[in-house]
């Protein structure tokens, strides 16, 4: 069984960072592209960050410059970090790979106070 299973997440006030993780089991993530996305409650889900298989990163201009998302194999993991945080960066962030069924993570919870 596939599971992502996110963490990190928090209450950090604006201009502040976070690393977030998330860690795969049931699965290689190594071959398969991982993308974080985030959930605001009545919002479309909203795609952040992607890294490719070989590591290329690529963001959204509404995070480009302040997420940078890596992958750690070894540890079948990815990560998000963040920085210069704003209000409205507040979401559930939610980590997804495909492999032809989409899975997901339950996700974790970011708030960010001004």
């Amino acid at each position: 069984q596939v599971q992502l299973v996110e963490s990190g997440g928090g209450l950090v006030q604006a201009g502040g960072s976070l690393r977030l993780s998330c860690v795969a089991s049931g699965i290689s993530l190594a071959p398969h592209a991982m993308a974080w996305y985030r959930q605001v409650p009545e919002k479309e889900r909203e795609w952040v960050a992607l890294i490719t298989s070989s590591g290329t990163p690529q963001y959204p201009d509404r995070v480009q410059g302040r997420f940078t998302m890596s992958r750690d194999n070894a540890k079948n993991a990815v990560y998000l970090q963040m920085n210069n945080l704003k209000p409205e960066d507040t979401a559930v962030y939610i980590c997804s790979t495909w492999t032809g069924d989409a899975y997901w993570g339950r996700g974790t919870q970011v708030t960010v106070s001004s």
